[in-house]
């Protein structure tokens, strides 16, 4: 009896041993006031920025070239917010959540260590019944490599998501910034019709001392005058407005010292084709994995109708007299079978195939009508630049040599400053819709080095 109870006690203590291996929780609270330290740190000259734009260089992406000193062109604002913009921060987050899946797919299941402990009511000598047993689950069906192969592809798929993102996020940025390269300069050129109206509000006030010129039309100057100043309040606060925004795309504080560098882009180039869409276009290649994560789904669920072997040693005793012996389970798959996960994932395979389908649709379509409006705005901004803008200049150059040689001509200097000024900040207008066409046929088509995009994406993670 004495020596049951020691087994029995020397059982449980290996139990506890066994439990005593297992991980423990710490808490780990939220700290706002920290983060937002962090946040107000941040820098584009930070070591952090510095790094990942080596990384970058070193994988051969040509835009990764980065001089905070001089200012903050758009290649260097792109590598500042792959390291701090706020949405790639929390898909690299939860990337990690998929490759912690991924690299804990696959394992065994943790034996089971059961004990019966009876007692014979009855008068006997021994009248404890210990049966102690330890169960192992033996993967027949094959079903956890599957698991293991369904975790690498979803991996994979999360590496492309990652990669779509930044792709996302630099095409956001250089999208602001031709938005705000576009407000600075609307407001240049308007500060410039100020200035040179205010020539003119002079000039026309001694015309019209001397009776050269009506007061009437002196007045105008400056009452335009007055019009244009109010516009530059408005202006300016597009400018910052939209500065504002490319701050926050990249990750900094709206108060962190940067100096941005105005700039919009070129015309666009080659023309993607629709294969090229298929071969480069990230949302695609994310998709195409999404229904290889789908195909290994329904493979696992196919393998999980076919039955895992339970087995283990079982050990007895029983009034004093020792036993050993073997315990198994193996499921009959006659009645469940797994269908309803088989019917499920079936199901996802033919959604997972459709979203990949209907986006190349979507995609072609969107790619068609962007190259389509990129065509006209090159054709209606080459023609202002080789027509209208010569013959302004030529009308305004000719206004004012009339009225310096006092033969009136007040309202059609006036009229010849602001039809340029119109016509100038159309084109800048356009200039603008064209560089945003530009970077929407270029997001469309993808990067031109897919690798390069998948290794900044996760190897290279800051």
């Amino acid at each position: 009896m004495q020596l049951d109870r020691t087994r029995v006690f020397v059982v449980l203590i290996a139990a506890g041993f066994m439990l005593a291996g297992c991980q423990s929780y710490e808490p780990r609270p939220l700290n706002l006031a920290e983060h937002r330290d962090a946040w107000l740190d941040r820098s584009p000259e930070s070591e952090r920025v510095a790094t990942f734009a080596r990384q970058l260089e070193e994988q051969g992406d040509p835009s990764a070239t980065f001089d905070a000193s001089d200012g903050i062109a758009l290649a260097e604002a792109e590598v500042i917010a792959l390291v701090f913009n706020a949405d790639l921060r929390l898909a690299r987050a939860r990337a990690d959540i998929v490759a912690a899946t991924a690299e804990h797919a696959g394992l065994w299941e943790d034996p089971v260590f059961q004990i019966d402990v009876l007692s014979i009511t009855e008068s006997v000598s021994d009248p404890w019944v210990v049966s102690p047993g330890l169960s192992f689950t033996i993967p027949l069906s094959g079903r956890l490599e599957a698991e293991k192969d369904q975790a690498d592809a979803t991996m994979h798929a999360e590496l492309y998501r990652i990669a779509e993102a930044e792709w996302a996020v630099r095409t956001s940025v250089r999208l602001a910034w031709c938005d705000w390269s576009a407000a600075e300069l609307r407001l240049q050129e308007t500060v410039r019709l100020v200035q040179t109206l205010q020539s003119f509000v002079e000039s026309t006030a001694h015309l019209a001392d001397a009776g050269e010129l009506p007061r009437t039309e002196a007045g105008l100057f400056a009452i335009e005058r007055s019009q244009r100043r109010n516009e530059l309040v408005q202006l300016r606060r597009d400018a910052q407005t939209q500065q504002l925004r490319i701050r926050s795309l990249l990750g900094l504080a709206p108060t962190a010292p940067i100096e941005l560098i105005p700039s919009i882009a070129a015309a666009p180039g080659e023309v993607p084709s629709e294969d090229d869409l298929a071969a480069n276009n990230l949302t695609l290649m994310r998709l195409r994995h999404e229904y290889d994560v789908a195909e290994h789904a329904l493979r696992r669920e196919i393998l999980k109708q076919f039955p895992d072997l339970t087995i283990g040693p079982l050990y007895e005793s029983d009034q004093g007299q020792s036993r050993i012996g073997l315990l198994g389970a193996l499921p009959l798959p006659i009645l469940n079978a797994n269908k309803k996960g088989i019917a499920e994932a079936d199901a996802e395979r033919e959604l997972a195939r459709a979203e990949f389908e209907t986006e190349f649709e979507r995609l072609a379509g969107e790619l068609a009508q962007t190259v389509q409006r990129a065509a006209s705005l090159q054709v209606q901004r080459a023609d202002i630049e080789s027509d209208l803008i010569p013959l302004v200049d030529r009308q305004v150059d000719d206004a004012r040599q009339l009225l310096q040689l006092g033969e009136g001509g007040g309202l059609v200097m006036l009229e010849s400053l602001v039809r340029a000024q119109g016509i100038k900040l159309t084109l800048i207008d356009l200039r603008r819709d064209e560089s945003r066409a530009a970077t929407e046929i270029s997001h469309l088509r993808g990067p031109e080095d897919i690798t390069t995009s998948l290794t900044a994406g996760h190897g290279a993670t800051p």
